[in-house]
C-alpha cells in the first residue's frame, strides 16, 4: 500500500508528529474555540491558520537554505524551528 514512499524512521516520526499536532489542535479548538487575532502577519489568523502557515514557512526555509547556503542539516533545521516558533507565537 505505501510501497511508493521510502518509509524510514525519521519520515514516520515527521508525519506522526504532524498528525499528533493536528489532533492536539483539534481537541484544543473543541475545548477552547479560537478567536481571530492579528499579529505580525498582515491578516487576522486562527491557531490552525498559523499552524498551516508555520509548516509551509518552515518547509520553504529548509528548501531555501539548502539551495542557497552550505549550512548543515542541523543549522537549517534550527533556523526553520526558530522561524516556526516566531510565527506560532506572534503570527
Amino acid at each position: 500500500m505505501f510501497t511508493w514512499m521510502a518509509w524510514t524512521l525519521p519520515t514516520a516520526i515527521f508525519f506522526l508528529s504532524i498528525f499528533l499536532a493536528l489532533g492536539v489542535l483539534s481537541i484544543w479548538e473543541f475545548r477552547q474555540p479560537t478567536v481571530l487575532r492579528k499579529g505580525i502577519l498582515p491578516f487576522a489568523t486562527t491557531r490552525g491558520d498559523r499552524f498551516f502557515i508555520m509548516l509551509l514557512t518552515m518547509a520553504f526555509v529548509h528548501i531555501g537554505f539548502f539551495a542557497l547556503t552550505s549550512f548543515s542539516d542541523t543549522t537549517t533545521a534550527l533556523i526553520a524551528m526558530i522561524t516556526g516558533a516566531i510565527l506560532a507565537k506572534w503570527g
